[in-house]
């Protein structure tokens, strides 16, 4: 059992003792997927993350990975006790969140979302939540891949995903709608028509399309354009928003983007309705909740993204 001090009690012959930040040390590597990216991520040496895991596996008596080369991945009695793990790693946070009811609101506050919606929604407000909780900082964490609360990765999060496991709370806030687009140029150089276009001139070949680079084939935008070009290949392929409004830009083809990001850089509708259009949640771990400056954060972005909600999602153009 564990100690006051969080260590299990040992007396002559009993296993190593049990420490809570050794268990904190497994979550982070498992979810790292290596020592130099866990300890960075936790800001320890290599050579102490190494002593605290071998202590755990001491103290549990098994081997809690498999060391390979490329790094380390779980092994079967690492995968039996993830889940007990994070269930520990939760109770820790919600002590934290008793505490967060007791003290003045400073800290930092992660928050993960998309760095389009970050730039059209965030960024502007910022100032005024600084300006009320001098003592807090937010972390802003963008990038088109999905950092995960429910893995304590952030705080909080804005995504167009509904989240389908994991011990977090969630609303909705908006809708994000999205359209084909193109240059004016472009446009009028293959003379489309913008009252009855289809994807048959995508099909074809006719028009270009700069889409995802495969790695994001997952997304709903990049799925659209792979049906709607019917086997073509694009004529571009990117990994990011910026980078292919550019592309539109600059009269190299189509593209399928959120419609305030086109309206905001020039480009001209091709087809307005796609069928993706996708709901904007607030996602927080449940365990922080009850936190004044993770609750106070949650409502000003709420705020901030539902103030914006005609333009995200197309309706202030149409």
């Amino acid at each position: 059992m564990l100690s006051e001090n969080g260590k299990r009690s040992s007396s002559m012959g009993s296993p190593p003792a049990l420490v809570w930040d050794d268990v904190r040390v497994f979550l982070m590597i498992a979810r790292q997927g290596t020592l130099s990216a866990a300890a960075n991520a936790m800001g320890l040496g290599v050579a102490t993350l190494t002593r605290r895991l071998d202590r755990l596996e001491a103290a549990l008596g098994v081997a809690l990975f498999l060391r390979q080369q490329s790094g380390y991945t779980l092994a079967a009695e690492g995968h039996a006790l993830l889940a007990r793990a994070e269930t520990m790693e939760d109770a820790a946070l919600s002590f934290d969140a008793f505490r967060d009811t007791n003290a003045p609101l400073s800290g930092v506050v992660r928050v993960a979302t998309a760095e389009n919606i970050a730039h059209e929604c965030i960024l502007p407000h910022l100032p005024a939540f600084h300006a009320r909780y001098p003592n807090l900082c937010v972390e802003l964490l963008t990038d088109v891949s999905s950092v995960s609360v429910h893995r304590h990765e952030a705080d909080l999060a804005i995504r167009m995903v509904r989240p389908a496991r994991g011990n977090v709370r969630f609303r909705r806030l908006a809708t994000l709608g999205y359209g084909l687009y193109a240059s004016a140029e472009y446009v009028a150089r293959h003379s489309i028509d913008l009252r009855g276009a289809t994807t048959d001139a995508l099909s074809s070949g006719v028009l270009g399309c700069i889409g995802w680079s495969a790695a994001y084939a997952h997304l709903p935008a990049a799925q659209w354009m792979e049906r709607a070009l019917g086997g073509q290949a694009p004529v571009l392929m990117t990994t990011s928003v910026a980078t292919q409004i550019t592309a539109a830009r600059a009269h190299l083809g189509c593209v399928v983007v959120p419609h305030f990001l086109a309206r905001d850089a020039g480009l001209v509708g091709v087809m307005r309705e796609l069928g993706i259009d996708q709901s904007i949640y607030l996602v927080i771990q449940s365990d922080l909740a009850q936190s004044p400056r993770t609750r106070v954060l949650a409502d000003f972005l709420g705020e901030c993204v539902t103030a914006h909600d005609a333009r995200l999602s197309g309706a202030a153009f149409f």
